[in-house]
Order: C-alpha cells, then structure tokens, then sequence
C-alpha cells in the first residue's frame, strides 16, 4: 500500500509554507510563463491601475500548488486541477499550502486545496483529482 493510499478522509496530505514573495520571483515567473504584464513587476505600473502595489500572477500561485504532490509522483499523478482565485498575493506575503483528503477511492483520490496568506485569507481554494497508479 502505498503512503496516500494509508491516508483517511479529512487527513491533511501536506502542508507547505513558501518563502516570502519577492520580486525576483515574480520577474522569473514572467520569463518563464510569457506574462510580462507590469502589475506583477513594477509598482508604478500596479499602482496606475489601483492596486496598492505588485501582485502576483494568478497562476505562479496555482503551479506552487503543484508542489503539494511533487513528493508523490511515483504513486500516480494529478489528473485534474480546478480552483478558484479568491485574492491577491502582494509582495513579500508568506503563502502556506495545503491538501486535505475529501474523497478516497481505490483508483483516485480527491483533495481540496487551498492556498492561504499570513493574514489566514484564501486566495486559492479548489480540488485536485489524484489517480493513483495500478
């Protein structure tokens, strides 16, 4: 048997708290992805459209989820990935993700996630289907 098939229903699989958000980051991930819109790397330009400063891309959130199951890869695989951004990440916010198991089956595995600032907000919250290898 394998370590997430042992885990129960309303079991935390993982918790995992990131570095603070820094710039740096954030201009890799625009490298990396192709989103070069200022907001995520310029105060100025973040600030010309009402925020209060840079955010985060949306998504550099969302694939940091993902490292949630990194340790997992060799009991099965992340077959589908729905969330819903529920607020912003500014610079230099502490992130914490987690997983915790809402459905087990011999095949899969559903887990919510989410995604929650220093300050205990969600701004990710959504599920991820894990099939698990036979």
């Amino acid at each position: 048997m394998t370590v997430l098939q042992q885990l129960e229903v309303g079991e935390t699989l993982v918790d995992i708290q990131l570095e603070p958000v820094s710039r740096l980051a954030l201009i890799k991930y625009a490298g990396a992805s192709g989103d070069y819109n200022p907001i995520h790397t310029i105060d100025e330009e973040a600030k010309a459209t009402g925020l209060p400063g840079v955010i985060a891309h949306g998504m550099w959130t969302m694939g940091n989820l993902s490292k949630l199951f990194t340790s997992y890869y060799e009991e099965g695989f992340i077959e589908t990935f729905s969330i819903r951004f529920k607020g912003m990440v500014f610079l230099h916010d502490v992130i914490r993700l987690q997983a915790t198991l809402a459905e087990k089956s011999p095949q899969a595995l559903r887990f919510q996630v989410r995604a929650v600032n220093q300050r205990g907000e969600d701004v990710i919250a959504g599920d991820v289907m894990y099939s698990l290898y036979e």
